[in-house]
């Protein structure tokens, strides 16, 4: 009778147990869009970067917060969301506000 070989290093352990595989980094975008629609009801303009953290991912969310005529005069807000492997929301919080037509909003401070 033929032993089955021992998994080595190499091998991916989630295929071994029942474990479903960490979020890709799309999946983990729309799970923060979804968290975010579910708790402020805002209209999301897209996701503006996605960052890998010990945890899961870090998600930059561009949001409608209050659409004006015309739509020039709409202003914005930069999210940020915390998304744990499990796709979980951690937690999330408006990092800045800007008018639709700034140029400025890829300048927030580094952590």
């Amino acid at each position: 009778m033929a032993r089955k070989p021992a998994p080595d290093d190499s091998e991916d352990v989630h295929s071994a147990s029942n474990e479903q595989p960490p979020l890709t980094a799309a999946q983990a975008a729309a799970v923060a869009i979804e968290h975010l629609v579910e708790l402020t009801s805002k209209d999301i303009q897209g996701v503006t970067s996605m960052e890998p953290t010990e945890d899961g991912w870090l998600v930059e969310i561009e949001v409608l917060e209050d659409h004006r005529i015309p739509s020039s005069a709409d202003i914005l807000a930069l999210y940020e969301a915390e998304i744990d492997l499990d796709g979980n929301l951690l937690a999330y919080r408006r990092i800045k506000r800007f008018s639709r037509g700034s140029t400025d909003i890829g300048g927030r401070e580094p952590r």
